[in-house]
């Protein structure tokens, strides 16, 4: 798995409680993507068994709204999210401090 920016915010949010079910529009807004960029990796994670779905039953007080599609992290999930985003954690101060010490300041005779 490549852990891209988008895909780092979904695992957060969905590693932030690993029992609890999100839909589609909770886990956009807590990640802050499009659906465009997020049903497509949510698609992925499930062809790789990372992630499990499920249709909510039709409610009698939904007032015309349509069945939300909830997804959680299986246990391989959990297990590989925790250890995508430790890797990234342990990395992040390795790249910031490489950041600018590659490159002269502007004006200097370096």
């Amino acid at each position: 798995m490549k852990l891209t920016g988008p895909l780092e915010r979904v695992l957060r949010v969905m590693t932030a409680d690993p029992a609890a079910q999100h839909y589609g529009y909770d886990l956009m807004k807590a990640a802050k993507l499009p659906s465009g960029t997020l049903y497509p990796m949510l698609a992925r994670l499930q062809q790789e068994g990372l992630v499990d779905s499920e249709w909510e039953a039709q409610r009698q007080d939904a007032g015309g709204r349509p069945p939300r599609k909830y997804y959680r992290l299986t246990a391989e999930g959990l297990r590989v999210a925790r250890l995508e985003l430790a890797q990234a954690a342990s990395a992040a101060p390795a790249r910031r401090a490489g950041r600018g010490a590659t490159r002269p300041a502007p004006g200097s005779t370096r």
